[in-house]
């Protein structure tokens, strides 16, 4: 049987988790593209959260620091896939992987534009763009200058302009926060369905 303590701090987390658990996982599934992938990271990233909750809650914003950890989790994630694909092609012989024509724009939608992004362009325009996230709130996300978002939110939407066409790229993802209808629309061109 629980003391007092304790039952006040699972009702915290069953707050927390309420409120987050479904961010978290649209998050990770824009970060990684799979759907699969995105629930496991969104359970591990709350299990770790549940585990140093005295120092969750007593964070200053303890949903940066939830989605830093999906963020982080998602990276590693990312990193391993890679090394197990070079360790394939390596054992299969294989030199290169198939890549999508990038002079046709009209065939990419915006999930695979996204993964073309290096990790750290990708979790800033996502997060900027997808979840409306102010720069210094993407900031205390990722861990980094707001002067790094901004350099980087700014290259990761060069390099969409690129893939999709400067008019599908600002349509699809609309501006950042506090550009109106816009910015609304954006948080629904990622979602899952």
């Amino acid at each position: 049987m629980g003391t007092a303590v304790d039952d006040v701090a699972a009702a915290e987390f069953h707050e927390f988790f309420e409120r987050y658990h479904a961010e978290l996982a649209r998050l990770a599934y824009l970060l990684t593209g799979d759907p699969d992938a995105a629930d496991d990271l969104a359970a591990d990233a709350l299990v770790a959260m549940w585990h140093q909750w005295d120092r969750v809650r007593a964070a200053d914003h303890p949903g940066a620091y939830a989605r830093g950890v999906v963020t982080n989790l998602a990276r590693s994630r990312i990193r391993s896939l890679v090394r197990e694909r070079r360790r394939i092609a390596l054992f299969w012989g294989q030199r290169s992987e198939r890549v999508d024509d990038p002079d046709v724009p009209a065939v990419l939608d915006v999930r695979e534009a996204l993964r073309r992004l290096p990790f750290r362009k990708r979790a800033c325009v996502v997060l900027r763009h997808a979840f409306d996230l102010s720069e210094k709130e993407t900031a205390l996300t990722l861990g980094i200058s707001v002067g790094t978002v901004k350099s980087q939110t700014s290259r990761g939407i060069a390099e969409l302009e690129k893939l999709l066409g400067p008019a599908n790229a600002v349509r699809v993802l609309g501006p950042p926060r506090g550009h109106g209808e816009a910015a609304a629309a954006a948080g629904h061109a990622g979602r899952r369905t």
